[in-house]
């Protein structure tokens, strides 16, 4: 069974790497024997991240600054990691940018930045790699969505009152994360027979260690759960060197929900 989860050999692209969840998948794939090429806009957090999880488990990971909100830019940098690297077995989708407001006050300019850094970067970082995949006939393709792609946020119950209204979840987000999950399906339907595996991580209830400081927010959130408490990064760990292993070869297009049971109510 160990070799089952073993991912030495592997080059994964993991945008979004060095974020509050990103860095718990990080952690698990380099302990598991990845290697990560860790991509974000910020490069100093990449390095600073990769330096730690090379010394820590003895991988070769390596730092790529993208902007992914610069569109002309993304295929530019990753085709110069597939050239270094000859391919890049596993792609996670795992970056957000976006802006919020309620809907019937939101500019187009903000509904079209969530869904830029949402849909349109999975869009773009998959159309980069797809074509290396095809080629070698081998890939797997991770989305990491949301619970908010499945379920409308209650925004009654969770940000009613000053204490909380700043969280308020915006149109943009679940719409955004709704349609990663059917992108999903879509790739695994149409490229499953070419060898590439789509699945998608829909992640929910993990809210910043800023975020928690609000106890009164964190209490909703919390009263919302089956579980009874809030989702830790290392939740996530799992579920992640389960998609990127072996031991998911035959699982495909698939959304995996890591989020307590809040989506059953």
């Amino acid at each position: 069974m160990h070799n089952l989860f073993n991912l030495s050999g592997k080059v994964i692209l993991i945008t979004g790497g060095n974020g509050y969840l990103g860095k718990a998948m990080c952690e698990a794939l380099a302990e598991y024997g990845a290697t990560l090429l860790i991509a974000s806009k910020n490069i100093i957090k990449n390095i600073e991240l990769c330096n730690e999880l090379n010394k820590k488990y003895g991988n070769k990971n390596e730092a790529y600054q993208i902007d992914l909100s610069n569109k002309e830019l993304i295929s530019e940098k990753i085709q110069e990691m597939i050239k270094k690297y000859k391919k890049i077995d596993i792609l996670i989708n795992n970056s957000y940018f976006g802006a919020g407001g309620k809907f019937h006050e939101m500019p187009y300019e903000n509904w079209k930045k969530g869904i830029e850094g949402s849909l349109d970067t999975v869009f773009l970082c998959t159309k980069a790699v797809i074509n290396k995949m095809l080629e070698i006939k081998s890939g797997k393709i991770i989305n990491i969505a949301s619970m908010y792609g499945i379920v409308a946020p209650n925004v009654y119950d969770l940000y009613e009152g000053e204490e909380c209204s700043n969280y308020y979840n915006p149109i943009n987000y679940g719409s955004g994360k709704g349609g990663i999950i059917q992108f999903t399906k879509y790739i695994a339907a149409v490229y499953g027979k070419e060898g590439i595996i789509c699945n998608c991580i829909s992640p929910g209830t993990f809210p910043s260690i800023e975020v928690q400081k609000n106890k009164i927010f964190i209490e909703r959130l919390t009263e919302k759960v089956p579980l009874k408490r809030i989702g830790r990064p290392e939740d996530l760990k799992g579920a992640i060197v389960y998609l990127c292993s072996d031991a998911s070869n035959y699982v495909n297009g698939h959304n995996l929900v890591v989020d307590g049971g809040w989506t059953i109510w």
